[in-house]
């Protein structure tokens, strides 16, 4: 037993000495450090039987999949899809203080550069003569509304390119009041309205009542 005892001491000693922190020693547990799950874009026959003979783990997406927090845009970039959002598309996002200071933010960085801080066509690169032909947003001719302005962000128009890409949904539906705002300044307009924000509910009736109610009896309380 003695023997038995210094012989597996030794041999210990001898696998702790030839460790080599270069190359990985024996794994006597393996699953802890290869995945059993299959690798990313890895071929597999297993996927061939579900995935129409496409061997690979990637799956082709089911037709008429959309990306999450995305939404189809139904108005074509032809001169049709132009007129039919300038008539008919709205701007159901709440106008807000807050989405008006975001449209505003927004408008400065992408915007602001053509069309001016006023938009009234006379930006930087306009000043500069580097680009020409910018118009005024309330040039009668053109009529913008609040769906041709969100329609020329979403696709783009002439030597414009489209904000899809650089602006959520949400994003462009807040440039785009901000426009309509700098619109009716332009025309010398009323200032429109903000409207309560949808999260902050207004107090029930009878909750007010009641309220009014007991600072009526603090009041009488108190003389």
């Amino acid at each position: 037993m003695k023997y038995t005892n210094a012989l597996f001491i030794v041999l210990i000693l001898g696998l702790v000495s030839c460790a080599d922190k270069d190359d990985p020693n024996y794994q006597y547990f393996p699953d802890m450090y290869e995945s059993l799950a299959y690798e990313t874009y890895a071929e597999a026959e297993i996927f061939g039987q579900i995935n129409d003979g496409n061997n690979q783990e990637a799956m082709i997406p089911v037709e008429g999949s959309i990306s999450r927090g995305w939404m189809p845009y139904e108005y074509e970039d032809n001169t049709e899809g132009y007129e039919a959002a300038k008539a008919e598309l709205k701007n159901t996002l709440a106008y807000t203080e807050e989405n008006l200071a975001k449209g505003k933010e927004l408008y400065d960085i992408y915007c602001a550069t053509c069309h001016g801080k006023k938009g009234n066509g006379k930006g930087w690169l306009v000043q500069q003569e580097k680009i020409l032909g910018v118009p005024s947003y309330d040039d009668a001719g053109r009529a913008i509304t609040e769906g041709s302005v969100y329609h020329v962000m979403y696709w783009g128009i002439n030597t414009m390119g489209s904000y899809a890409s650089q602006m959520s949904e949400k994003e462009l539906w807040q440039v785009d009041h901000y426009v309509m705002k700098l619109k009716a300044e332009l025309e010398g307009k009323p200032v429109r309205a903000l409207e309560n924000d949808p999260q902050i509910q207004e107090m029930p009736e009878s909750l007010a009542d009641a309220s009014t109610a007991e600072e009526g009896s603090e009041m009488a309380s108190a003389e």
